[in-house]
């Protein structure tokens, strides 16, 4: 099995280049200095993300993507990350990418979490943002 795996949560998704985008993501967490030990991208709906979100974070609120850090040892990545891709789709639009670019740069966000980046202050959300634009400029694959 490997370290990254992709599931689709009461939504019908497929995801394109998945070796590519594997290889593209443990990259990213090894340029980071960490071992990649496990990492489940799950793709489902607002309503799925919703509940996850209220249940766990107590927020009732839409939102993109939700990651679970379940890693026990220090450097090691074990996680879990849900992707609204409704919300992939209305973002792309809103923002003026394709949808393959703002899933892209989700995934990786997801990612950038679970290596330490924070996205709750103006300074830390720029941070991030500056690292996934790094990263997405290393794909070596687009679609």
């Amino acid at each position: 099995m490997p370290a990254i795996s992709f599931f689709e949560e009461d939504i019908n998704y497929k995801l394109k280049n998945k070796a590519l985008v594997r290889q593209w993501i443990k990259d990213t967490i090894v340029a980071e200095g960490f071992k990649l030990k496990e990492l489940n991208y799950i793709f489902c709906s607002d309503a799925y993300l919703l509940t996850l979100n209220q249940q766990y974070l107590d927020h009732d609120t839409y939102t993109d993507i939700i990651t679970f850090d379940n890693s026990e040892v220090e450097g090691n990545i074990v996680g879990d990350i849900f992707i609204s891709i409704e919300r992939i789709r209305e973002n792309a639009i809103k923002f003026g990418h394709s949808e393959t670019e703002e899933l892209h740069r989700v995934i990786i966000h997801g990612a950038l979490h679970l290596v330490g980046y924070t996205d709750k202050s103006v300074v830390t959300k720029k941070k991030m943002t500056q690292k996934e634009d790094e990263y997405l400029a290393k794909r070596s694959f687009i679609g």
